[in-house]
């Protein structure tokens, strides 16, 4: 089972970021965080790394419903959606499906709020120009 939903995305890098930042506010979400993981591989560690960006996701008013029923959720928020170069360098970017990371919580009344995320990811991906 994956615990992703994919797609590669035609454009630079920067141009999907983008794309994909305005995608997610279009579906109600506000990026917590943005981590440039090939800058922060470098200063920590002095590696090279292709380029990849972590955005923080989050829906105020789903994670507000989430947090009601399962206060210990917020361990496993905001969602991630990932942005990186492949390995032929064209750009991926990737969502946590939030059907599967809910799964692990066992709780029945998160289930309709995981499929309305995962669904909202969905036309994320659908909004951003196929590879």
């Amino acid at each position: 089972m994956s615990y992703t939903l994919n797609k590669q995305v035609r454009g630079s890098f920067d141009e999907v970021v983008e794309q994909t930042t305005e995608a997610l506010s279009d579906e109600g979400f506000g990026v917590l965080c943005d981590i440039d993981v090939q800058q922060t591989l470098k200063e920590k560690l002095d590696e090279d790394f292709r380029r990849y960006q972590i955005l923080g996701a989050c829906n105020p008013q789903l994670a507000h419903q989430a947090l009601e029923e399962e206060i210990q959720l917020g361990t496993l928020l905001p969602c991630n959606i990932i942005v990186y170069e492949t390995e032929d360098n064209s750009v991926g970017v990737s969502a946590v499906d939030p059907e599967v990371l809910l799964s692990v919580v066992d709780n029945p009344e998160l289930d309709q709020i995981a499929t309305d995320v995962r669904n909202r990811f969905g036309h994320v991906l659908d909004e951003l120009p196929q590879a």
